[in-house]
């Protein structure tokens, strides 16, 4: 089987562990506008905003705290398609409850599971152990265009980290 592509839009709900820290992340993904935006909320902490373009650059900042952080990835973000080349079909296992189609990219960086009768992204597993399970997905869904400004601060440089 080939991965389906993402649709350009849509807003999922993401259950994470990284290493016993858990979060729920909103992630807003907006190809045809180039931004891609993980509101994280930790369990017991802040919330992170890691706000993304598709020149690279992207802004970590909490609000409450007043901090941002720029960062520059070569990368930018995901294509639709970004699973359908050079990954490998690894094969189906049963997930949280659901039979799905399971894919490795970028020689195990992540490896993506898919619900075999919907197409609908399932689960995401990182190198590193992070682990994301998708709890809403909501295609076509998109965030309005005033939450995807970073604050002030952010573009200022004395303040920015």
């Amino acid at each position: 089987p080939t991965p389906t592509p993402w649709p350009e839009q849509f807003h999922a709900l993401l259950f994470q562990n990284s290493s016993g820290k858990l979060s729920t992340i909103d992630l807003w993904y907006d190809f045809p506008n180039g931004r891609n935006f993980n509101i994280i909320h930790s369990q017991l902490g802040s919330t992170l905003y890691d706000l993304e373009w598709t020149n690279g650059t992207s802004f970590y900042y909490d609000l409450d705290a007043g901090s941002c952080k720029t960062m520059h990835f070569p990368v930018g973000i995901l294509s639709p398609d970004w699973l359908v080349s050079n990954s490998t079909y690894i094969g189906v296992e049963k997930v949280g409850g659901f039979t799905c189609n399971v894919w490795s990219k970028a020689d195990g960086f992540i490896v993506y599971y898919e619900d075999v009768e919907t197409k609908r992204p399932v689960h995401w597993l990182f190198f590193t152990g992070m682990s994301q399970y998708v709890m809403t997905f909501e295609p076509g869904k998109v965030l309005e265009d005033e939450a995807w400004q970073a604050p002030w601060y952010c573009f200022d440089s004395e303040d920015n980290e």
